[in-house]
């Protein structure tokens, strides 16, 4: 067993850091105020690798492995403590990845390369008005054949990354039925461009927080699209979706350790240094013993996040573990990192006194955004239990059986 990083790993960390910390980190608060991640971000994430980095090389990605893609998830979320940047990240990532992986050679030429540069946006459209982790009883979008097209109608809601792709172009890796009768095997994946889309009705919302990423939902009214949009095999959408929301939720727990890392050395600088009855904060024990406690568990997620990494890899690279393995491992970063992160924030901002209630500081972007992880992205934490549940029982004791 061993904790080192390998040299490889050890640069990459280095260059992801010094590209955060001296292009993001500066400019956090003007993207939380401005709503939009400027251009010149996203094009330099694009060149240092950094937009669905886990893709394929042969379309412009950096092949890393989820060792590697999680280090440059943290780094980031230590660098934008909003999560916003994060969030683009890591749904890139995640999705680039199965878009690379099952899509045809023909809409990843089309769309893929524009992906990785910044050109195009790649999300995931899942989520449905009647329910989110609810699939099986709430999707109610549908895609029919129709000669060599499909006719896809539906709406889908909550969605990360309206506007960017609405605007720059891309895809949104969209679940729906095309055979009813079939239940979890009965979904298919398909790439659904937005932009210039005269049958898809856009909507935006305002979140309270990673607000440099746009969330919203989008209405298709008989979408038309070619065969070659259908990502991988038919009615295997179910599969590649809970794949591609494994290793989203081991980013997650990546961009969680970041930002609470980052709001906790915040925390700690100030309670070096302000004072109280002529001594400084730090020494008095009702601030040490939380420190000690939130430390704690950061370091625990931090290794459970790279555990789920580690699964992964062993997965898609060795073939020692399976899909199971992964879900367990990323189920359990996923339940505890925003959480821990939430705590971490909100101890931080106790430590601030008035001063955490203000945007002097960043700890409340962070409070505002790590949120969002909690409440629902990519499962909420009830359904982490039930998958943990699951793999622990068997499925026999799933309670939607």
């Amino acid at each position: 067993m061993d904790f080192s990083w390998t040299e490889e790993q050890e640069i990459w960390r280095r260059t992801v850091r010094d590209f955060a910390q001296k292009k993001i980190k500066p400019r956090v608060r003007e993207i939380d105020t401005n709503k939009k991640i400027p251009v010149e971000i996203i094009k330099d994430m694009g060149k240092l690798g950094l937009l669905a980095p886990t893709a394929s090389q042969d379309y412009g990605g950096a092949g890393v492995d989820w060792t590697m893609a999680s280090i440059a998830a943290e780094e980031l979320g230590r660098a934008d403590i909003s999560l916003a940047i994060p969030v683009l990240y890591l749904v890139e990532a995640a999705w680039g990845f199965i878009f690379s992986r099952y899509g045809t050679d023909k809409i990843k030429k089309e769309y893929l390369n524009k992906v990785t540069s910044g050109e195009a946006f790649c999300g995931i459209a899942v989520t449905e008005p009647e329910g989110g982790s609810d699939i099986l009883g709430a999707a109610k979008t549908k895609a029919e054949k129709k000669g060599k097209n499909w006719i896809l109608n539906g709406e889908k809601i909550y969605i990360s990354g309206i506007s960017e792709s609405s605007n720059w172009g891309g895809v949104h890796l969209t679940l729906a039925r095309t055979d009813p009768s079939k239940g979890h095997k009965g979904f298919s994946f398909f790439a659904v461009p937005l932009k210039d889309m005269k049958k898809i009705e856009t909507t935006l919302f305002e979140d309270m927080g990673r607000m440099g990423i746009s969330t919203g939902g989008f209405t298709m009214n008989n979408v038309e699209l070619p065969d070659y949009n259908l990502i991988g095999d038919l009615n295997r959408g179910f599969y590649y979706a809970m794949e591609g929301f494994s290793a989203a939720r081991v980013l997650i727990g990546a961009t969680c350790v970041g930002a609470s890392e980052a709001a906790l050395e915040l925390g700690i600088e100030h309670i070096k240094n302000r004072k109280a009855f002529g001594r400084p904060l730090g020494s008095y024990e009702g601030i040490q013993f939380p420190l000690a406690e939130h430390h704690c568990n950061i370091d625990a997620v931090k290794l459970q996040v790279y555990r789920a990494a580690w699964v992964m890899d062993r997965m898609y690279k060795d073939k020692k573990a399976n899909h199971n393995d992964v879900a367990l491992a990323a189920a359990i970063a996923k339940l505890r990192a925003p959480i821990y992160a939430f705590g971490v924030m909100n101890e931080v901002a106790d430590w601030l006194g008035a001063l955490g209630y203000t945007k002097e500081f960043p700890v409340e972007m962070g409070i505002r955004g790590v949120r969002s992880y909690s409440i629902g992205a990519e499962g909420t934490m009830n359904i982490m239990r039930i998958i943990i549940g699951r793999e622990l029982l068997g499925k026999e004791f799933l309670p939607y059986k």
